[in-house]
């Protein structure tokens, strides 16, 4: 039997191309699964072959515990129990004693059988995956080997990768035997079938394709910063030189439109958009929505988004059929593009001018005219008023030294009464709701005017019902009660 062992370690190994230890662990497994089946199939049963001579030893286990937590006679032992056969064994030790060997038999010799096959093939398969990860390849190259439920199965060299239909580009009519290419999109390790999982339409896909088409990019001469996709359709993608002496959209153009025309044709003839990136979000937002031309530009950084003003003949070009243009260059800028005409940003400024006059009458106790005019020189808050350099103010024509000081002083003071009263409101507010990122005095106290004090308070509120409390937009609202609720996933 032993020198059976041996030979049929050896054997299995050089057949299945894995090492021998993982054989030898296999079939440990095994012998202590059929030994189980001899006793009890709750037992704990551990087994040892010796690697030199093929001889084993089987052993069963138990767990030490106190008296009072014993429950399972098949895995544990009473502390008092064991202690009468080693004194110095303590609990969450373990008390072994040797087994007779077995004669297994037929069915335990088959059910020993499946359990090495099986542990086998999975390091078989664990072997050939790490081979292939190995490569550090993002870009897979396979042929359609079968379809399963509309998903495509792709093989690549010794290894199968699924293509799921909703990763494929739309209309696009893949058949087998079809060669193809894919982005690496994730490993799967605990799927019973091909544990990489491939993508056509991610973002990631034209980039990587861009690095095989442009060697430039390979060099550090150029990078692409981002790309964003309506797949089958159109893409946009950011490009940056880091040499000044090469042009980045016309190197990745290529001689003749070579370059694009290839990553083009791999990904279904999608149209793309290259567009120069720039470190200056407002830049970067005008190039994006090329084809079109921006007249003017209004950022709003706590808001994270950008009034973008053209005039009627370029709108349309700048919505794209059905918002294609702007919703693909807000997705590669990052930033929430608002598009408007020359005539609606005029009322939108206008509204917002209102509700700036009428707060500035109202606490500065100024009349309409000076409130005009601290607006059409760029004051739109207290804090401004209160604290822009004094120099600065009395450059405005229409403000001497004693009004402006006079202005400064109301908005101190009615700044630091709003803040002493909202001081006052924030009594009883939870350190916990006032740590959450994205949370301010105005909306914490706003909120416990309303009863909510605690994260608990705010994770229970709807999204309306927070923005009807606070004011503040929709998405900052589902952010907050998003990290409120993270506690209880945890």
């Amino acid at each position: 039997m032993s020198r059976e062992i041996l030979l049929l370690v050896d054997a299995l190994a050089r057949e299945k191309n894995v090492n021998k230890e993982v054989v030898f662990g296999a079939l440990e497994m095994a012998l202590a699964s059929a030994t189980k089946k001899r006793i009890n199939d709750e037992a704990d049963v551990r087994v040892v072959i010796d690697r030199s001579t093929g001889n084993f030893d089987s052993f069963r286990r138990w767990q030490v515990v106190a008296d009072d937590q014993y429950v399972n006679e098949y895995q544990q032992v009473p502390l008092s129990d064991a202690q009468k056969e080693d004194a110095a064994i303590e609990v969450g030790e373990v008390l072994e004693e040797s087994l007779e060997p077995i004669d297994f038999g037929r069915i335990g010799a088959q059910a020993a059988k499946q359990v090495i096959l099986q542990r086998i093939r999975d390091a078989e398969r664990e072997q050939i995956l790490s081979d292939f990860l190995s490569r550090g390849e993002h870009v897979v190259s396979g042929t359609i080997k079968r379809m399963e439920r509309g998903n495509a199965i792709v093989e690549a060299g010794k290894v199968e990768a699924v293509l799921p239909r909703d990763q494929m580009i739309p209309k696009e009519n893949l058949r087998v035997g079809d060669r193809v290419k894919a982005y690496l999109l994730r490993i799967d390790r605990n799927a019973r079938g091909p544990q990489i999982i491939l993508s056509r339409t991610a973002p990631e896909f034209i980039i990587k394709l861009f690095d095989l088409e442009v060697p430039e990019i390979a060099d550090g001469l150029m990078e692409l910063k981002a790309c964003a996709r309506d797949p089958g359709m159109r893409a946009k993608i950011a490009v940056k030189s880091n040499d000044q002496r090469v042009d980045p959209i016309g190197t990745c153009v290529g001689l003749r439109g070579s370059r694009v025309t290839a990553v083009r044709n791999e990904i279904g003839g999608e149209n793309i958009d290259i567009v120069l990136w720039s470190a200056d979000p407002a830049q970067f937002v005008i190039g994006a929505l090329s084809p079109a031309e921006v007249s003017s530009i209004v950022v709003d950084e706590d808001k994270h988004a950008m009034d973008v003003v053209v005039d009627e003949d370029n709108l349309a070009i700048a919505i794209g059929r059905s918002g294609q243009n702007v919703r693909l260059a807000s997705d590669l800028t990052g930033w929430t593009i608002n598009l408007m005409t020359q005539d609606e940003s005029a009322k939108k400024s206008e509204a917002e001018h209102a509700v700036t006059r009428v707060m500035f009458m109202e606490k500065l106790d100024i009349d309409e005219e000076l409130a005009d005019l601290l607006i059409e020189e760029g004051f739109s808050t207290l804090e401004e008023v209160a604290y822009v350099p004094l120099a600065e103010m009395l450059e405005i024509e229409g403000l001497d030294e004693d009004l402006v000081n006079e202005l400064r002083n109301r908005a101190r003071n009615v700044l630091l009464t709003e803040a002493i009263a909202t001081e006052e409101k924030l009594e009883g507010v939870a350190d916990d709701m006032m740590s959450l990122e994205g949370m301010s005095k105005e909306v914490a106290a706003k909120l416990a005017e309303n009863g909510i004090k605690n994260r608990d308070d705010l994770a229970e509120l709807a999204v309306d019902e927070l923005t009807e409390m606070t004011g503040i937009d929709e998405s900052r609202a589902k952010e907050l009660i998003l990290k409120a609720r993270a506690h209880w996933f945890e």
